[in-house]
């Protein structure tokens, strides 16, 4: 178990992010146990073809027995939103102490795999610069076609964990994040993770990141990073599936299919390009349907960053739960 000992400056510096180079890292699971994240099969399929000619071997290595991976491959986030060149120059660069050090952690009590040993020329600490060009060019081929959609996911989860945390505090934020974290007297415990230790955040607030690659939260292997933790994002289950079919109901007959549909899915924030993306439809056509449920008072919209979210109304939701005659 580890456990985050956070006060109430940290709660109040308790921030987001999103990190690319992280869920190029935590996707390398999928490719190598499948099984273990059947959400993510449709993406296996579409891009396994794509990496003829890649040193997939040495990636998958970089995957630990307890799937485990080195933390100097996912460097915190110093922005909310870092370009994926600039996390890659920061673990391209790491010490190579460090490297060493992380490695280690990751794969004890066993060895670093001899594939890793032979790339950094038997020298672990050397990795980073070789296994870097590697993933670099796996974040192209598996990741970059697919990072837009990806994004808007973690970003609408963002939306929806910052109005909880203002409506409930820091029991209400974490109170559904996932079953392996406890939240009390001031104490994060993650349960069911490589590593007993405890971390005093003593000042350095707390960062999360949602992601969709990960299946349970996944705080750095070693102590010495300051308080962040990975945690899976919600609405993953939407990224490849195909947009559902609208049955016929009341709320069709009243607003029209294309509405219904919109109104139906906005429980949570979204942007006007995730509902399009969702529902696979232009986002002009969701942008004139929004703006009539808009200008109804069945949506609700409110500025975040560079986007505008839309979610139903106190009206709209009392429209959404009404099920349709038998």
């Amino acid at each position: 178990m580890i456990r985050f000992v956070l006060g109430v400056e940290d709660l109040v510096d308790t921030r987001f992010a999103v990190s690319p180079l992280q869920e190029t890292v935590l996707s390398l699971r999928v490719l190598r146990d499948p099984g273990w994240y059947a959400l993510h099969l449709p993406w296996r399929r579409m891009v396994l073809p794509r990496l003829d000619g890649l040193d997939l071997g040495l990636l998958l290595a970089l995957v630990g027995r307890r799937h485990t991976l080195p933390d100097f491959l996912t460097p915190r986030p110093t922005s909310f939103a870092p370009a994926f060149e600039d996390e890659w120059d920061v673990a391209r660069r790491a010490a190579p102490e460090v490297v060493r050090r992380e490695l280690t952690a990751a794969y004890e009590p066993d060895a670093v795999p001899e594939v890793l040993r032979d790339a950094a020329g038997g020298d672990v600490g050397l990795l980073g610069e070789a296994v870097c060009g590697v993933l670099r060019r796996y974040w192209q081929l598996a990741i970059e076609p697919f990072w837009e959609r990806m994004r808007l996911v973690m970003e609408a989860d963002m939306t929806y964990r910052a109005r909880q945390l203002a409506v409930g505090g820091a029991r209400l934020l974490f109170a559904d994040m996932h079953p392996h974290l406890r939240w009390r007297d001031g104490v994060l415990s993650v349960d069911k993770v490589v590593g007993e230790h405890r971390v005093v955040a003593s000042g350095r607030g707390l960062l999360l990141i949602p992601s969709v690659f990960a299946h349970q939260p996944a705080p750095p292997v070693t102590p010495d990073e300051p308080p962040v933790l990975a945690y899976p994002s919600r609405g993953v289950a939407t990224l490849w599936a195909s947009a559902p079919v609208a049955e016929s109901s009341a709320l069709d007959s009243l607003l029209g299919v294309a509405k219904a549909r919109i109104l139906l899915l906005l429980e949570e924030p979204l942007a006007t390009s995730e509902i399009a993306r969702r529902l696979d439809v232009t986002p002009s056509a969701v942008s004139q349907q929004l703006r009539v449920l808009h200008d109804n008072g069945l949506v609700a919209r409110a500025r975040q960053g560079r986007q505008v979210l839309y979610r139903r109304s106190s009206l709209g939701d009392q429209l959404a739960r009404r099920k349709a005659p038998s």
